[in-house]
């Protein structure tokens, strides 16, 4: 069984209910229709109801009807919704009348509501809207996960190298929303990638490496003469490794360790010996976006590697990007991820 079996098998094994806050989109809806077929998700879809089912009628869609659809523009939990998002917003000065004005017009603050209020565990969108727009409702409602203040994005990379990783299966961080860390976030985002590698791909035991172009000081860097500090990454590196020891006592990392070392047992002998890590890391993180981002992108075009994501982390309850080319297989095994995401969120 491959992993995106493996995460179906673990989605269906525990049901979630899952907003599709775009279902009149071609792509989402028949997504939505696979998923209802192979019993995958409990479905809520946001959307004109007559619509929908005249679009599933002309796509040929057997399944539309098992799921759940709102319309926001007759919800009898519209004012309900709108005095608590306006009492979530009060410091920011939103009225009860802005709030409605949202939960009835913008069918990604609706699904948040949804979620807030416990009557669904996570969402999806992107295939209309953009990755500021998924994220913006979601940090104002959902909020972060206890502990954490950075969201960020995983990339599970499928290759062929089976002796990489997790039988050729590595997960790397952050490839998609924060662009330059602190020392702090990088620790967070170490934390929640890992959680990500057990919940979504299945580790057992996430072993993660903090990436630099140096190894245990194999590298040195120009300093800034204010601060002491490397002027490029890798103390910055060095002190996330330090802040997620000690946050996260029961996280295994080590750092900081270029790819070869944190991947390959011979180089790790000879550049970081002791390391518990280093050789055997599956789970990567990147010093910065603009690393993790090209890095993910090369994998997968040069070595040909699957490439699942990004998967988004760090939010109290999950809310996933789609890209606006997604296909529908896409969206299908994204509604899969979050199912895992919400089954281990719920644990927490």
């Amino acid at each position: 069984m491959d992993l995106l079996q493996q995460i179906v098998a673990r989605a269906k094994a525990d049901k979630q209910r899952i907003v599709l806050p775009e279902a009149e989109e071609e792509r989402t809806l028949k997504a939505a229709d696979k998923v209802l077929g192979d019993d995958l998700a409990n479905l809520i879809l946001i959307g004109n109801p007559d619509n929908i089912h005249k679009l599933a009628e002309q796509w040929g869609l057997k399944n539309i009807g098992k799921a759940t659809i709102v319309d926001p523009l007759n919800n009898p939990k519209t004012e309900e919704y709108a005095e608590l998002l306006a009492e979530l917003r009060k410091k920011k000065g939103m009225t009860v009348d802005q709030a409605r004005e949202l939960v009835t017009k913008n069918n990604l603050y609706l699904g948040c509501m949804i979620i807030k209020t416990g009557d669904a565990d996570g969402q999806i969108s992107g295939a209309l809207s953009t990755t500021g727009d998924t994220l913006r409702p979601a940090l104002q409602i959902i909020k972060c996960a206890p502990g954490i203040t950075c969201v960020s994005g995983a990339m599970l990379l499928i290759t062929n190298q089976k002796q990489f990783g997790e039988d050729g299966v590595v997960v790397l961080g952050d490839v998609a929303v924060t662009p330059n860390p602190t020392a702090d976030q990088l620790a967070q985002i170490a934390y929640t990638t890992a959680q990500t590698a057990h919940s979504v791909a299945g580790f057992a035991e996430p072993r993660v490496a903090m990436m630099s172009f140096s190894t245990k000081g194999s590298a040195k860097d120009a300093k800034d003469k204010a601060t002491g500090k490397s002027v490029y990454i890798i103390d910055k590196v060095v002190d996330a490794t330090k802040l997620a020891k000690e946050k996260y006592p029961d996280l295994k990392v080590d750092g900081e360790l270029q790819a070869d070392a944190a991947l390959v047992p011979a180089v790790a002998e000879k550049k970081a010996p002791g390391s518990d890590i280093a050789g055997h890391a599956n789970v990567l993180i990147a010093p910065n976006l603009e690393v993790g981002n090209i890095g993910y992108k090369l994998v997968q075009r040069l070595g040909g590697a699957v490439a699942i994501g990004p998967i988004l982390q760090g939010i109290a309850r999950p809310v996933n990007d789609l890209s606006r080319g997604c296909s529908v297989d896409d969206i299908y095994y994204m509604v899969a991820i979050t199912e895992c995401q919400a089954q281990d969120a719920k644990k927490a």
